[in-house]
């Protein structure tokens, strides 16, 4: 029987999407419910109804699940930044473990013994160490920011995230003081006018380092020297201010072109031991903790000898890699950002590692062209975007003949995808150890080995 949009229906919450949407079944059809959790009893409104899915809304919660906790925010879940507040904190786990197991052995075809336990996060709370607020005006025509709500662009107001660094509500609360002061509008992306698009903000934990990076659509801001002034007096962990300039007409945050105001453009931080200087369009794992539990899986699994050489594919500041240098022979990086292989390289000098070679270029192009001069990596790391490997990428790394693969993914589908295509081609996953580092979001990060058959 079809769903009519707008009828209520009772039915249970029994399953996840892998957006965090809670899953009913009504009528044999899928409902997709959000802010549900798994265990609900509930009286289900349907919004759309489309043949074989529908999408609902809770009307009514007449029994709530044992796995449920009381949202701790006062704009969950409109400002979209979190999807998992409303659940405990193991039950996100196991949701979490559930999606790279179903992936890995769904569409990788793998034995779901090979996934181990997932590593929790420390504290599920205020651990990310960048923040990219878009700036608007709110109904008092106050200069104010927050995040966009979920697939719009319309942004909740918000001076503080509880998944944020503490350290950067003073930074906001200075900034949109400076703005409004002074009068500086935020962009209107419909008309293209205004200035400021952006506040992004990045902090160095360990050496307690404030980036405050302007993404603007102009190349100058109006009282430059005066936000200077303003913010280096009245934030002591203030490192630099820069200015991003992004004048396109596009949704994408930053713009190519940097210009330091304060400082020298960067912070530091330490990382697995080492140092890693950060640029604003450096890429630098949001949760510092745990990504140094990520790191350490990864290089228990490479497993690496004095003699050997490792080729870090997809390198960003060199993280990965030059956590790894001081265990082999020769260390070779690639990475499509100039500015982040500028940092890879500034960073092997600062940690005093002279056997790093950092290349800037696309992977596919580049590995093929270390192909040709017959590079023969013992390990090879991938830690590609969400969009996994492209097929002619691993054609070549299977050239290249390495020993072992491992691949760092921010998404189980297209590691799965890409597991099962190494798979195909004599490469045969050893073991895969999925890592939160994202609490109270969906995403999962995986780290798994694969070793070539004989």
């Amino acid at each position: 029987m079809d769903l009519k949009k707008n009828e209520i229906y009772k039915a249970e919450i029994v399953d996840y999407t892998t957006e965090g949407s809670g899953v009913c079944k009504i009528n044999g059809i899928a409902v997709f419910v959000p802010s549900a959790a798994v265990g609900d009893q509930a009286d289900i409104q349907i919004l759309k109804a489309a043949k074989n899915y529908a999408f609902g809304k809770i009307r009514t919660l007449h029994c709530p699940s044992p796995y449920r906790t009381a949202p701790d925010c006062e704009v969950f879940p409109q400002c979209g930044g979190c999807t998992m507040r409303h659940i405990r904190y193991e039950a996100e786990l196991a949701f979490k473990q559930k999606r790279v197991v179903d992936a890995l052995t769904r569409i990788g075809g793998i034995d779901p013994h090979l996934v181990s336990p997932i590593l929790p996060a420390d504290s599920p709370e205020h651990y990310r160490n960048k923040a990219q607020l878009p700036i608007t005006l709110d109904s008092e025509g106050k200069v104010r920011v927050g995040f966009f709500a979920p697939r719009s662009h319309r942004v909740i107001p918000l001076n503080d995230c509880r998944l944020q660094s503490s350290a950067f509500a003073s930074a906001i609360r200075h900034f949109l003081q400076w703005a409004n002061q002074n009068h500086i509008p935020p962009y209107d992306e419909t008309t293209h006018t205004g200035i400021l698009r952006h506040l992004y903000l990045r902090y160095a934990e360990q050496t307690d380092e404030l980036m405050v990076c302007i993404v603007a659509n102009a190349r100058q801001l109006r009282k430059e020297n005066q936000l200077v002034q303003f913010l280096s007096d009245n934030l002591p962990n203030l490192k630099t201010i820069v200015l991003n300039i992004n004048t396109d007409k596009t949704n994408v945050i930053t713009g190519k072109i940097c210009r330091t105001l304060y400082g020298d453009g960067y912070i530091t931080d330490v990382l697995c031991g080492k140092q890693f200087r950060i640029s604003p369009l450096s890429f630098y794992q949001v949760n510092r903790s745990q990504a140094e539990k990520l790191y350490h899986q990864a290089m228990e699994l490479a497993d690496l000898k004095l003699h050997e050489t490792l080729l870090d594919m997809y390198c960003g500041t060199g993280t990965i890699g030059l956590t790894m240098a001081d265990k082999v022979k020769r260390l070779i990086g690639v990475e499509i950002v100039p500015q982040a292989v500028e940092d890879a390289r500034s960073n092997a000098s600062a940690n005093h590692i002279d056997n790093a070679e950092f290349i800037c270029g696309d992977a596919t192009q580049a590995a093929d062209n270390l192909q040709k001069r017959h590079l023969q990596p013992d390990c090879i790391v991938l830690d590609p975007p969400r969009k996994g490997c492209e097929s002619s990428l691993i054609d070549t790394i299977v050239q290249m003949s390495p020993s072992r693969v491992v691949y760092v993914s921010c998404d189980p589908a297209t590691l799965a995808r890409d597991i099962k295509l190494f798979s195909d081609k004599g490469y045969l996953l050893q073991k895969a150890v999925p890592v939160d580092l994202f609490p109270r979001t969906t995403h999962v990060e995986c780290v798994v080995l694969m070793t070539k058959c004989d």
